[in-house]
């Protein structure tokens, strides 16, 4: 974000303090008007001629840019994959605690990757089901992206938040 005197272009195209166009105006005659609102001029883009400009409050630059940046961790690009690991011999207790913990992480909006740890093909089968039935009572919060792989010793699955 480049502001005030670092602008080098010569005219602007101005914004107001409330959104309204002021119109294109020297370079100079735009940062004294920032000097007499006590604001700074922020240049929005360099991509046209002129470039966009706009008079913000100096707390209220800083407060947009963490704002967009906010904006742009929430991408699903930025998404965390959290991943609960679970077995087979757990009691009813701790995978109602384990389902109601990736319901949390999904609401919060990262990404669930349930891994149950199994033995031999017959908990294979067990686990499988037991995956596709946490899949379907989470399904309110978040979609499968994956289907159930079995491999060797775990049964994975993993759910993305609901848009």
């Amino acid at each position: 974000m480049i502001k005030n005197e670092k602008i080098k272009a010569a005219e602007v195209q101005l914004t107001g303090l409330n959104g309204e166009d002021l119109g294109v105006m020297s370079t100079q005659e735009a940062l004294l008007l920032a000097k007499q609102h006590k604001v700074d001029l922020v240049c929005l883009s360099l991509m046209t001629s002129p470039p966009p400009c706009k008079l913000i409050g100096a707390g209220a630059a800083k407060a947009e840019a963490q704002q967009a940046k906010k904006k742009a961790s929430k991408s699903p690009d930025k998404r965390k994959v959290k991943e609960i690991r679970l077995n087979l011999a757990m009691e009813d207790h701790d995978r109602d605690t384990k389902q109601s913990q990736a319901e949390r992480i999904l609401k919060k909006g990262d990404s669930v990757k349930l891994v149950i740890q199994v033995h031999g093909p017959k908990e294979g089968v067990a686990g499988k089901e037991w995956a596709e039935q946490l899949s379907k009572s989470l399904a309110e919060f978040g979609s499968q992206t994956t289907g159930v792989q079995v491999s060797g010793k775990q049964v994975v699955v993993q759910l993305d938040p609901n848009a």
